[in-house]
């Protein structure tokens, strides 16, 4: 370990952002982790960082950040990096924090904040678990919005998709249709089709939603 990692290293045990389980191991912040898997991989391909950038279309800049854990980034990011290191996302996140029994948990609020198209649009993602398969085959987000005179574009992807409202009042759209939600409605639906909220009617608005991807 370097004289910065290891000064870095220090302070995120003194602040309590690497904590000491079973008296001898440590969790790395999830930034931290994702340096290490990224710089190690990079470093194993022999690629330099000027090789990666050009080939990820990403700024050597950003990635130096990234494996400096400098800066939280998007998947969209993490995986332009990742394709140009040979290492897919599930691979990427294998290994963090696997408890023995297989399960995972997230702690209220400790999910991965991402970016999504809707991001600039006042949506807040978080990303509450990581697939750890071969293939990805979901993922479960929770979407704050909190902004009831913003404008929300459609969105369409690949999958399906299934929407719980936790909190708030809105109308969704899926096609041609609108539907009016309460808490405690759901919807779901194929996400091939030009979907997302387009009224809220009470903010803020807590969604639980899961892309289901198809294998």
């Amino acid at each position: 370990m370097d004289n910065d990692a290891s000064s870095r290293h220090a302070k995120a045990l003194n602040s309590g952002e690497i904590s000491h389980r079973h008296g001898t191991s440590t969790k790395l912040r999830l930034e931290d982790y994702i340096a290490m898997q990224i710089r190690n991989k990079r470093v194993s391909q022999n690629l330099k960082i000027s090789e990666v950038a050009r080939i990820s279309k990403i700024s050597q800049g950003m990635i130096s950040k990234i494996e400096n854990a400098q800066v939280s980034t998007s998947l969209d990011t993490l995986g332009k990096l990742c394709d140009s290191i040979g290492l897919s996302i599930s691979q990427l996140f294998a290994d963090y924090d696997r408890p023995e029994g297989g399960a995972q948990l997230t702690k209220a609020g400790k999910g991965m904040e991402v970016v999504r198209r809707g991001t600039d649009k006042g949506h807040t993602y978080q990303l509450l678990s990581y697939n750890r398969g071969q293939e990805q085959t979901y993922e479960p987000f929770l979407i704050t919005m909190d902004d009831a005179s913003e404008v929300f574009p459609t969105f369409s992807h690949p999958g399906q998709e299934f929407v719980y409202l936790l909190e708030g009042k809105l109308e969704y759209r899926h096609g041609n249709h609108l539907y009016k939600m309460e808490p405690g409605d759901s919807i779901s639906f194929d996400a091939d089709i030009p979907h997302g909220p387009e009224v809220l009617h009470q903010v803020p608005i807590k969604i639980l939603s899961f892309i289901m991807h198809k294998s």
